[in-house]
Parts: C-alpha cells; sequence; structure tokens
C-alpha cells in the first residue's frame, strides 16, 4: 500500500488523530464473534490538528482492505501503476510506502516534480532488489555473508564450488516471508530448485550458507535531517521461514547488543530519506552480526513497539517521514513476546482455530490481540498478532506457553533459567538439593552446577560474569570450610547473592557461616542457616516474586499452606492431648 498525509493549516503539529469510516467487521467464524477495528494513532481533542491519511492498494480481494478502515480516503489502483500512482499523489503533502514492492521509477519521477517522498525512492530502488541491497551495503563496509550474481547453470555450479553445500539461493525481488528463497543441499539440487525459483530470468543470486546461532532485528528510526534512533535488538523465530515469535529485548550479551546496533544504524546511515527501518540480522557461532536484509517500513519484528515501548513504530514513521521529532524508542516495560497468528487452515475451520487462539489470550495477563480482520484465511496467512509484556523474560515466556498450551518439556526447552544454584563441589550437592527442589515446586527455572572458587577460578570468573546476561536474576552458592565462592562471585556481579554454609566435619559448618557472613562493606551477601539451602530458594522465590504477579500468588499459596498446616497440627493436639498426640 502507499500512504500519503495531507498537510495544511495546523495539520503538521504533534497533536495527532485518524479521522476514520465508522466500521465494524465481523471476525468470520462459527461463533460470529464481533469486534472493531482499534483506532491507531496519537489522539487529540483538537480536530484542527487531525492529519488525514490516504492509502492505495490493489484492486480485487483487497479493495475492502483492512488498512481502508484507517484511511481519510482510500483508492483502489495498483501501487505498480504509475498512472495510478501519479493521480493518487496529487492529493499528497507526503508519500511513503508500506511495502518496498512498488513502482520506484514513478516515485522518482514524482520526486523530480517536488512530491515529497519518504524514505527516498533511491532506497526503495535498493532495496526492492535484495541483489542491489547486497552490493549498496558491502559498498558501505557493512558485514554480510559472501553473495555472488548468477545468470546461467555454469556460474550457479560455480558458485557451489566456491562457497560450499547447502547453498542459499535467492530471488532478487519480490521476495519475502521465506518466499523467493531456496536451497540446494548438493550439486544435483541444483536445477530443480532454480526452477522452483522461476528460472535464471527471473533473477537469481546466491549467497554463501550461514550457521547462525538467532536471527536478531533492530528498528531504526530516521529523521529527516539524518539522525538515526535505535529501538532494542530483538530476536525473531521464524517457523516455516516466517516470523513466528519475536523476543524483546534479545536473550544476548551486551556486546553483541552494541555491534548489532552499529551495524543496523551503519547500513541505515547508508540510505537516504527517512522513515521506520527494519535492520534483520545474523548472530553467528563465532560472534559476528552479519546484515540479512533491510525493510525500509514499519516490520513484523516491530509490532511488539506498540505495547512495550513509549513510542510505537507506527508512531515514530509517521514523526520521522513529517519531519517531526523523534519520540523515545525505549521500552517501558521489562519484557514483551509478539506471536504471529498464522491461518492453521482454510475457511471457517482457519477462522474458529484462530478464535481459539484468541479467546485464551484474553485469560492471559499482559496479552493484547490484534486481529487484521482479512476477509480469507488460509494456511500459513498472518492474521493478526497478539503481544504479551510482563516483569521479565520468564513470566511472559511462561504467559506465552499458557497461551499455546505446550507441555512441561516443550515449555522447558524455551524458559531461560533465572536462579543459578553454584557449589564448590559435588559433596555439597546432597545439600544444594533442597534449594532445587524448592525452587521446581514454584515452578521456577535454574540451573545447577559446580563452580569451585579454588580449583577454577577461570570458570568462577566466567560464570559470574555471564549470568546477567545468560538471564540469572539470584545466584545461590554452597560453600563449605573457607567458603570463599558466595563472597568471591558477588564481589564480580551486582546480582543478589544467597550463601548456603555447608556442614563440615572440623566445625559442623561454623566455620563456613562465619566466612559468609564476614563479607566487607560493599559486597553483601545474603546467609541461612547452616544446611537450609530450602530457605536460601525461598529466599530467591520472594526477590523474584516482588516482580512477577503469578509467583507472588504462588507464593501467598505457599505461606498460606504453612499456616494451615500448623492449625490443623493444634486442632488434633488440642482434641486429642499430648500422649495420643506422641503414640498414635
Amino acid at each position: 500500500m502507499l500512504v500519503s498525509f495531507h498537510l495544511g493549516g495546523r495539520r503538521n503539529a504533534l497533536g495527532l488523530s485518524f479521522p476514520r469510516k465508522k466500521k465494524f467487521s465481523m471476525l468470520r467464524s462459527p461463533s460470529r464473534v464481533r469486534s472493531s477495528i482499534k483506532e491507531v494513532g496519537i489522539s487529540s481533542s483538537d480536530r484542527e490538528q487531525d492529519l488525514p491519511i490516504h492509502g492505495v492498494s490493489d484492486p480485487g480481494p483487497l479493495e475492502n482492505c483492512p488498512a481502508s478502515a484507517l484511511s481519510y480516503e482510500h483508492v483502489v489502483g495498483s501501487f505498480n501503476d504509475g498512472d495510478a500512482i501519479r493521480e493518487f499523489a496529487k492529493r499528497c503533502g507526503v508519500l511513503t510506502v508500506e511495502i518496498e514492492h512498488v513502482d520506484a521509477v514513478t516515485l522518482e519521477l514524482l520526486e523530480q516534480q517536488g512530491i515529497d517522498c519518504q524514505p527516498k525512492a533511491s532506497t526503495i530502488k535498493i532495496i526492492q532488489d535484495k541483489y542491489l541491497q547486497k552490493v549498496h551495503f558491502s559498498q558501505h563496509g557493512i558485514p554480510l555473508p559472501d553473495f555472488v550474481q548468477i545468470d546461467d547453470l555454469t556460474t550457479l555450479e560455480k558458485a557451489g564450488d566456491l562457497f560450499g553445500y547447502p547453498l542459499m539461493i535467492k530471488s532478487k525481488r519480490l521476495a519475502y516471508d521465506g518466499r523467493g528463497n531456496a536451497v540446494a543441499y548438493n550439486k544435483e539440487e541444483l536445477p530443480s530448485v532454480v526452477t522452483s525459483l522461476g528460472g535464471f530470468a527471473h533473477g537469481l543470486y546466491v549467497e554463501r550458507w550461514t550457521p547462525f546461532l538467532k536471527e536478531l532485528s533492530v528498528i531504526v528510526a530516521r529523521s529527516r535531517d539524518g539522525s538515526l534512533s535505535c529501538y532494542s535488538v530483538v530476536e525473531t523465530i521464524h517457523k516455516d521461514n516466517i516470523c513466528h515469535i519475536v523476543e524483546s529485548p534479545a536473550n544476548v550479551s551486551e556486546e553483541v547488543k552494541i555491534l548489532a546496533n552499529d551495524v543496523a544504524q551503519k547500513a541505515i546511515g547508508s540510505l537516504e530519506g527517512a522513515g521506520v527501518f527494519a535492520v534483520e540480522l545474523f548472530l553467528t557461532k563465532d560472534g559476528q552480526v552479519l546484515l540479512n536484509e533491510v525493510a525500509p517500513r514499519p516490520h513484523n519484528s516491530g509490532h511488539h513497539t506498540i505495547e512495550s515501548c513509549y513510542t510505537s513504530q507506527y508512531e515514530q514513521h509517521l514523526r520521522a517521514v513529517l519531519g517531526l521529532p523523534l519520540g523515545d524508542p525505549s521500552m517501558k516495560v521489562p519484557a514483551a513476546i509478539m506471536y504471529n497468528i498464522l491461518g492453521e487452515d482454510k475457511g471457517e475451520t482457519g477462522f474458529y482455530l484462530a478464535h481459539q487462539l484468541i479467546k485464551r489470550a484474553l485469560n492471559i495477563s499482559g496479552a493484547t490481540v490484534h486481529w487484521y480482520d482479512k476477509p480469507e484465511i488460509r494456511k500459513q496467512r498472518k492474521m493478526g498478532h497478539i503481544t504479551i509484556v510482563g516483569p521479565s523474560r520468564n513470566a511472559v515466556k511462561a504467559r506465552l506457553n499458557k497461551l499455546l498450551q505446550r507441555d512441561t518439556i516443550e515449555s522447558s526447552k524455551l524458559v531461560t533459567p533465572c536462579v543459578a544454584i553454584i557449589m564448590g563441589s559435588d559433596s555439597d550437592l546432597p545439600t544444594m538439593k533442597d534449594a532445587a527442589e524448592v525452587l521446581e515446586t514454584f515452578g521456577v527455572p535454574f540451573e545447577l552446577t559446580i563452580v569451585s572458587a579454588h580449583r577454577t577460578p577461570e570458570r568462577m570468573y566466567s560464570f559470574a560474569l555471564s549470568a546477567k546476561e545468560r538471564g540469572i536474576q539470584v545466584i545461590i552458592a554452597g560453600a563449605g570450610g573457607a567458603a570463599h565462592l558466595p563472597g568471591m562471585v558477588a564481589s564480580l556481579t551486582p546480582l543478589p547473592v544467597i550463601g548456603v554454609p555447608i556442614k563440615t566435619s572440623s566445625m559442623s559448618g561454623v566455620d563456613s557461616l562465619l566466612s559468609i557472613v564476614q563479607m566487607p562493606k560493599g559486597i553483601p551477601v545474603a546467609t541461612v542457616a547452616i544446611g537450609n539451602a530450602a530457605n536460601a530458594a525461598l529466599l530467591a522465590v520472594r526477590m523474584l516474586a516482588s516482580a512477577d504477579a503469578d509467583l507472588w500468588a504462588r507464593l501467598i499459596k505457599y505461606q498460606q499452606n504453612l499456616k494451615d498446616t500448623v492449625l490443623i497440627k493444634a486442632e488434633k493436639l488440642e482434641s486429642e492431648g499430648w500422649e495420643r498426640y506422641l503414640n498414635p
């Protein structure tokens, strides 16, 4: 869709709202649930500051497309029809795009005639051809997977010899959501892969296969003066080459986040024009961050910003293309997950299945449903999305698992441990297992390992410095004798450390207790009774529960159970007497 804004009078003020035709739509399913399309944008009580948005979209089944309900005026016409674009541009103050596969040549001509296009047509031309995009970024020193153009089977086979297999073959144009990409696992598969992509005449190129650890994305806003503003680095999880889940912020080290932001800003800084851009990245096993591709528009990986950030990517795009000050892109919640609602089937069955998911979402704390009101559903079609916000990464993952009704085994693979249980020797395990049992009772994910302060100081150092980046929020450290482990770890990380004195043969653990509690000012270590690892775990649960409503409820229930147990025993003792109580 092409989108335009009418600017006149006071309509370029910061107070923006979006007048629209009042429209209600039926979410098609057997239950015929009625919903309304939510108003999008920045509200304003001053109607003279309204910002009319015009839109043009392809005819056919999208004549009554969902976005038409938000348009001040909706024009039906192809965004690849030069005449339609020129006619549409007559009503524009600013022209921008919702998809890069538009007639960039016409946009270029319109710019020459004084029409304000953002981002610039030159940027659209670069990005809509993925090979030209690679060439451009390569010339500007952006780290990329190796790539080469191919014209026939001979050059393709040479590329296979050069890069090895598997080999990624891509279409230059009209490729998105996994369409236009194919993998050849050996030389014999090359002809069939080329055929599946439409042949060499369609325009193909090859990339070296990148065995990445994670796929990341950075939404970058570029203002008219060229200044840049980045949103948090997110991780995108794909299913069948379609974005499935977005986690914000990404669970990567600060060094990786800095590197990802640097690559993203350098890439967008090399382009022309204002707007919001999505920079998709690969994080490789050796710690490199490579640019995959760029989209010159609000993006699926930024949908979460509506609920999770002070300025959504959509408002930011408006600010950028209109020349207004960029908003604050930082997160206003600790963590968010975006889940794409993809069609599981076609027709009424597909709508019914989508509705079951939506109904469950309505019972999830922190969840917001966005239904796109598309008239037709089919497998793998994006029908909407659900954003879940919460107090921690683990909290939103747990809520997502509840939404998707995942079993315990699958859930455990997706949840990051937030408590670390460490000990100096496996001889401490009979004591420290009590902490593990308590955490399991409360459903708190944890990691458990051996870290010796004396025998493996390098391992202790690495463990402590990386704990926060791995998602750890509390450390429980058991130690006996000299008992230096809790204090040494506490000196290396700002995370709270709870020390568990282990009972020893020489002084029954008193030496361990005194060693742990005698920490210098500025390096606190919480300490429990000798051998009481269960209390250490309960203290960790209390720390976590202060920012997790679900865990808080479980903790309240646990305390109530303790109270009930005591009252039951008291009643039995009072009714039976002490002799019968002791000798039932």
